[in-house]
């Protein structure tokens, strides 16, 4: 299982060996690196400077100043920004969604875009949002995106209509989400030293409903990768992007 893939095709390729099958929580594309700042869209098209200077505001919570950082850039740029931006997402999504196994289950993370997905994923690729499968046996089930934040990723939607997501999924052994329940523990990233955007209806549907475990990603860097919400075993699987392994689920 992986998870904030962030353009590791390489390792990517060989995460589900040995597996059943490999689960995918989303986050492929690398739009920026905040431990590299030379990889990504980004400084492909405005360098690893404007990169360094856009992770700084970010980093600081100065979205404005780094939303105004961004106009005066695009503003600089031949061609249209959506079209730009689309033409790196697909080259990055040919050659992660060519790295899955067969088969893989995947859902969205906030930084993807979901409408291109049906171009790339092959026939052993199963996509999957506020829906459930059974694999091995067991009831999956996936939710995909993130909610809204200031940094305006590609895929955030709005608390109500993931609320209806994880309604639709309903009773599971297995929850799998891009964000983690609303729990301090789980959405604080330690390095960035803010608090991401978790579900409150997300735990309160593992409270009410009791899954086995709830998997997500979307935390680089947690002050705790699992720990237990009444019986669910809640579990941040891990920044592939940087560790390069897969977690595994074994029953």
């Amino acid at each position: 299982m992986v998870s904030d893939v962030h353009g590791n095709a390489r390792d990517l390729a060989r995460a589900g060996e040995g597996a059943d099958a490999l689960i995918c929580l989303g986050d492929l594309v690398l739009f920026l690196d905040y431990a590299d700042h030379s990889r990504g869209i980004f400084p492909d098209l405005f360098g690893e400077e404007n990169a360094h200077r856009l992770v700084e505001l970010r980093t600081a919570r100065r979205f404005e100043e780094a939303r105004e950082l961004g106009r005066r850039l695009w503003a600089g740029v031949d061609g249209d920004r959506a079209t730009l931006i689309e033409q790196g997402v697909r080259k990055q999504y040919a050659e992660l969604f060519a790295a899955f196994p067969a088969p893989t289950y995947a859902t969205y993370g906030n930084v993807d875009m979901p409408r291109l997905w049906p171009e790339f994923a092959s026939p052993g690729t199963t996509v999957l949002d506020g829906e459930r499968v059974e694999i091995g046996g067991r009831v999956f089930g996936f939710v995909g995106g993130g909610l809204k934040t200031p940094m305006r990723t590609p895929y955030e939607i709005s608390d109500e209509e993931y609320a209806a997501k994880i309604e639709a999924v309903g009773e599971v052994d297995v929850l799998c989400t891009h964000i983690p329940p609303e729990v301090p523990e789980l959405v604080y990233d330690t390095v960035a030293r803010r608090f991401e955007r978790g579900s409150r209806a997300l735990l309160d549907a593992i409270r009410r409903t009791r899954p086995r475990y709830a998997l997500f990603g979307h935390v680089h860097q947690p002050l705790a990768r699992r720990m237990r919400v009444g019986a669910t075993e809640c579990v941040n699987v891990g920044h592939f992007a940087g560790s390069g392994k897969p977690w595994a689920l074994e029953w």
